[in-house]
């Protein structure tokens, strides 16, 4: 149970008597700044705020005439870029191409969620209802993306948000956000730490797509083009419709979706196949395919609790989930560095997770994974980073694809997913690729704890105008 008081005032001016209106976390949170005005200024006063206007969307694939496009919901995302592309020409004329340093913020479904645009995601397009904002000259935006991102920006924003069933909050309302006026020094400090952050996540990818760039020279391996595997996507000018034919003798009892069976995907096999290679089972230690499994979940708060992670969450920059009680979690279940993870259970849309490969670092580590993950382990033959990169290659998602079955929900089937191909490159190449794989997620957790660093400094100095 919440208590508290309020002042008549408060009542007064919203006309409410609902005690949930004022006792919930996004109206506290927002009354320490209100009744501190004399402290903030309105976002407006400090950046331009605003969103695109809305615009028919033409899918296409992914050419010089095309750029890649995101969701809102995939302004949390901890990965840069996107598999789905629009029309360049046309995004670049609604003015949906983001900008680097520009500050996204989520307005509809789940409103609050953030991102600092980077070098690497500048030029993408996002959907219109992410709202933008872009610091002026003399603001320090990395200090502005830090209130946003903090529990006093968000709490903002829902409480200033509309709708029932689905909220949404666009610029006119976004503006109105209060942001605290510290001190320069204490403002400088919190940019830099957001800043520095956003350096070192841009070097981690970096070194993440190197890793997989020199994993598929090594095995001789180009890259791989639309047309060679079997995806729903936009049906495009030149896009030929997959058609083959199977023996009957070539069907297994395991499975007779024509999917599992796909001849373009053995063509790439085949491929992988001409050099060293072992199949994907003989990578892994003997308990091979595992998952968490089910148990009773309790949800509390308290320092105690674990967190647990879903599909939705784990491929977020900030993983957030669920907390639960501890007591009816045991401690084999609970997620070991260099794990790898397969999101198990999903649609066959291309920007959708699953099929994707997750790598289990220091963040991950002694975390609670739901049981759709498919969890694996390797042997001494395969270093653990390796094969990440492996199998969050274009190869490794498009072999794992092909193994799925099911309409609505999907999930992998286990025996086929035993036999995909890992290419085996010397020793020396397969732990260099291992260790930068392993440098760039640690790299990733360094810049998560500096950017929480400088969020909890400012809600610290918000929190002492109440002492």
């Amino acid at each position: 149970m919440i208590t508290g008081k309020i002042r008549q005032s408060y009542i007064n001016k919203d006309l409410r008597f609902n005690s949930g209106y004022f006792l919930n976390e996004d109206a506290v949170h927002s009354r320490i700044l209100e009744e501190n005005s004399s402290k903030c200024t309105t976002l407006d006063n400090l950046a331009e705020v605003f969103n695109p206007p809305i615009f028919k969307r033409q899918f296409c694939k992914n050419s010089e005439s095309a750029i890649p496009y995101c969701q809102s919901s995939d302004v949390p995302n901890a990965f840069e870029g996107s598999d789905i592309y629009i029309n360049k020409v046309q995004a670049t004329k609604v003015g949906s191409v983001v900008k680097e340093n520009q500050i996204l913020v989520t307005g509809f479904g789940t409103i609050g969620n953030t991102r600092l645009v980077n070098e690497l995601s500048q030029g993408i397009s996002y959907a219109n209802n992410a709202c933008r904002i872009e610091a002026k000259d003399e603001i320090k935006y990395g200090y502005l993306y830090a209130l946003m991102s903090s529990k006093y920006g968000r709490s903002q924003l829902n409480k200033n948000a509309s709708g029932s069933v689905v909220r949404y909050i666009e610029a006119p309302g976004i503006k109105k956000t209060l942001i605290p006026v510290i001190s320069a020094n204490r403002q400088k400090e919190i940019h830099d730490l957001i800043v520095k952050a956003s350096k070192i996540r841009v070097e981690a990818n970096i070194l993440l797509r190197d890793a997989q760039s020199e994993l598929k020279m090594k095995a001789a391996l180009p890259d791989l083009k639309n047309s060679e595997y079997e995806f729903f996507g936009n049906r495009g000018e030149g896009r030929e419709i997959s058609v083959f034919k199977r023996n009957s003798s070539e069907i297994s009892a395991t499975t007779i979706n024509a999917f599992n069976y796909s001849k373009r995907i053995e063509q790439v096999e085949n491929r992988i196949k001409k050099g060293n290679h072992l199949s994907l089972t003989n990578c892994l230690d003997d308990d091979q395919f595992f998952s968490t499994g089910s148990f009773k979940r309790v949800e509390i708060v308290s320092p105690k609790a674990i967190k647990l992670l879903n599909q939705s969450d784990i491929f977020n920059l900030k993983k957030e989930g669920k907390m639960l009680a501890r007591k009816h979690v045991k401690s084999d279940k609970l997620v070991e560095y260099g794990e790898v993870l397969i999101a198990g259970v999903g649609t066959l849309g291309e920007g959708e997770t699953f099929c994707r490969a997750i790598f289990a670092n220091e963040e991950l580590k002694g975390q609670l994974v739901a049981g759709e993950f498919i969890r694996m382990k390797t042997n001494g033959k395969v270093p653990s980073g390796y094969l990440f990169s492996w199998l969050s290659s274009d190869y490794g998602f498009r072999l794992i694809r092909k193994t799925q079955s099911g309409t609505k929900l999907c999930r992998p089937i286990q025996d086929l997913l035993r036999n995909i191909p890992v290419p085996i490159l010397n020793k020396e190449d397969m732990n260099q690729i291992d260790s930068q794989v392993k440098k760039s997620h640690s790299m990733m957790y360094n810049a998560l704890c500096l950017e929480n660093k400088a969020i909890d400094t400012l809600e610290k100095e918000i929190e002492s105008w109440q002492k």
